[in-house]
């Protein structure tokens, strides 16, 4: 369990480096007998890619590490529940383990959807729950704050 807020805080660091880039403050770290080999944040608006999603980006980057597509034996810690495209990258990388913070209650989500992750892959959420969650209501507080004013200039 300590392990797991220990990874979870990098991920929540990634997650703050998207905050300031202005992309949604979700970040992702995979690690292999308990040493990160791969983190990333999301870069959709960076790269003007939907698919640039923290999850997506460091999966390819542990697949790179290994040469390998599978990555079995490895611990996804991700701040938000994955979407369903994310899931389904997950499935087919067939992860060992995914620890999420906050869980996606706005429907997009892949728990609220239905989607299974791979048979063989552990699942554990609510890891530093309240700080991943409090990060991205933050992020959209001032999105919506930042519209509002747009309008009056």
């Amino acid at each position: 369990m300590f392990l797991d807020f220990y990874f979870m805080k990098i991920a929540l660091k990634e997650a703050f480096i998207a905050f300031h880039k202005n992309e949604i403050p979700i970040g992702a770290v995979i690690t292999y007998q308990n040493m990160v080999i791969a983190k990333a944040h999301n870069l959709t608006e960076t790269l003007c890619n939907i698919t640039a999603h923290a999850e997506i980006l460091v999966l390819n980057l542990a697949s790179n590490y290994f040469k390998k597509k599978y990555i079995k034996k490895c611990t996804l810690y991700v701040t938000l529940e994955p979407c369903v495209m994310c899931a389904g990258a997950l499935f087919w990388s067939q992860i060992g383990r995914v620890v999420c913070g906050a869980s996606n209650s706005s429907k997009r989500g892949f728990l609220y959807s239905g989607i299974k992750l791979h048979p063989q892959t552990e699942f554990v959420s609510g890891i530093m729950k309240n700080q991943c969650k409090n990060l991205i209501q933050e992020f959209f507080f001032y999105k919506r704050i930042y519209k509002k004013k747009r309008k009056f200039i």
